[in-house]
């Protein structure tokens, strides 16, 4: 499972002309499913979310983590962060898990960021194609691959 985070001022997702969610100061969570994820990537996942400080402080120094800044959530799917761009100028997504595999993960990602937080996570659609806007705040940008613990 990979994911990308971005901490934001405000992010939001719209799919057919029509507004499917929004947040404001929070995170921005692409997360990418594989094959061979399991309960256990995303209960990893999910934790390390929960405890990355990356919100300014009274000093202005990155110490808080989300629960403690107030900030929400915003979740998109987003095969292809499993992208191949070894051979060729076509990225392959040969290790991107199919959808009979990937929703009940990504389902399963939220509803434990829902518990995690104790509060609603926004989403987009799982397959859709979205358009995704955002406000970089920082601007702050991690990647975290749960198959690269160490």
């Amino acid at each position: 499972m990979r994911v990308i985070i971005q901490r934001v001022s405000k992010a939001s997702v719209t799919i057919n002309d029509q507004l499917k969610a929004q947040i404001g100061k929070g995170l921005l969570i692409l997360v990418g499913i594989e094959e061979a994820d399991n309960e256990e990537d995303i209960s990893w996942i999910t934790g390390k979310i929960a405890r990355l400080r990356v919100f300014p402080d009274e000093n202005n120094v990155m110490n808080l983590d989300i629960k403690s800044a107030s900030g929400e959530l915003l979740v998109v799917s987003q095969f292809t962060l499993h992208a191949s761009t070894k051979k060729g100028n076509r990225p392959s997504y040969i290790k991107a898990a199919r959808p009979e595999t990937a929703i009940p993960i990504y389902d399963k990602f939220i509803e434990m960021l829902s518990e995690e937080y104790s509060i609603a996570v926004q989403t987009g659609e799982f397959g859709a194609m979205m358009q995704v806007e955002l406000i970089n705040d920082g601007p702050v940008t991690l990647f975290i691959d749960s198959k690269n613990r160490e």
